[in-house]
């Protein structure tokens, strides 16, 4: 049997199989090792002799990617890239590509999902009905015609626009927020851009959609909480850490705010026992905002199609850190 050219490593998936990740790497004489754990032990050690790591949730630290003393690239499979040590990998002339424009359909959507779900107050009303009991039942959160409503973007990447176009196509009047884009950008997208401070006191909705960096780690914490209305719902299906989590907890405690999506938490597999599990105002999916057939099927094609292209001297779709390109391991064209 011939030798593999390459050898990829990957950290961690959350799909059946990395069958078509192995078909289009195979076309390059590439192997794929699948780590047994995503632990830094683990990782480190596996790292030592991959040409390629490919990872999906697994945290790609400063030590991992300082073992990888052969590897000339780092992929993504996703949009953030908050689990990989890109600085260290940039130094060290490693390129790292990631998948930006990836289930932009399917988080919009779920955004959708928890504000409508919310709205009409699906799981009282399910619950209710289940029980037989189908006259004179009112929800705790009263019905509120949602045309006229305000939402709150936090973000307007490529995600956080989709949000806005759906949610203008239900009447919602869109806010956004983002120290990054232009007023004449946002009114090109039909949204009022405004500050912060403005966007959670007026916002019947807010919806979060930034990168997790040291600049958005506990942006929406106590005092931003305070602002909102007592009849305010919150969603975040970007980065848990985005949102001060015990301040959240303490803001549905005390009617701040009246209630909560989330996809994401701050910790990837919360305890059991969190808080925020026993509380009725707060809907919360496991981190699946991006899944669908089609999208997980795209993710893999693609961030495998990246690392290709890398291996082979060919610049990736999309290069998150392009300071590597004087020195990187690889010469790209």
């Amino acid at each position: 049997m011939q030798e593999p050219r390459y050898r990829v490593l990957v950290t961690d998936f959350v799909w059946p199989s990395t069958a078509p990740e192995r078909e289009v790497l195979g076309e390059i004489g590439a192997e794929i090792i699948e780590a047994p754990d995503p632990s830094e032990d683990t990782l480190t050690s596996l790292a030592e002799d991959a040409d390629a790591i490919m990872t999906c949730f697994a945290q790609v630290t400063e030590r991992v990617v300082r073992s990888a003393q052969k590897c000339q690239v780092v992929s993504r499979y996703g949009v953030g890239v908050d689990n990989i040590a890109v600085d260290t990998a940039t130094s060290l002339g490693i390129p790292v590509t990631y998948v930006p424009d990836y289930c932009v359909d399917e988080v919009s959507d779920h955004v959708m999902a928890l504000l409508m779900a919310w709205n009409r107050q699906v799981g009282f009303y399910d619950g209710v009905a289940k029980q037989g009991r189908w006259e004179g039942v009112t929800s705790p959160v009263p019905l509120i015609r949602l045309r006229g409503c305000k939402l709150g973007v936090v973000g307007m990447g490529r995600i956080g626009r989709a949000v806005a176009g759906k949610a203008q196509a239900f009447g919602l009047e869109v806010l956004a927020y983002d120290p990054y884009i232009a007023e004449r950008h946002s009114a090109g997208a039909g949204v009022n851009l405004v500050d912060l401070p403005t966007l959670l006191s007026e916002s019947d909705y807010v919806t979060i959609h930034t990168p997790l960096n040291d600049e958005t780690r506990g942006l929406i914490g106590a005092n931003e909480f305070q602002r909102m209305k007592p009849s305010a719902f919150i969603i975040n299906c970007a980065r848990g850490p985005i949102i001060d989590e015990p301040a959240l907890v303490e803001a549905l405690r005390d009617g701040q705010i009246s209630g909560a999506g989330l996809d994401v938490m701050e910790e990837a597999a919360p305890p059991a026992d969190h808080p925020l599990f026993g509380m009725d105002n707060v809907i919360i999916t496991p981190h699946i905002a991006f899944l669908s057939r089609q999208s997980v099927l795209e993710l893999e094609v693609r961030t495998a199609k990246a690392t290709a292209d890398v291996l082979q001297g060919r610049m990736p779709e999309f290069l998150v850190n392009p300071a590597v390109l004087p020195h990187s391991r690889v010469k790209l064209n």
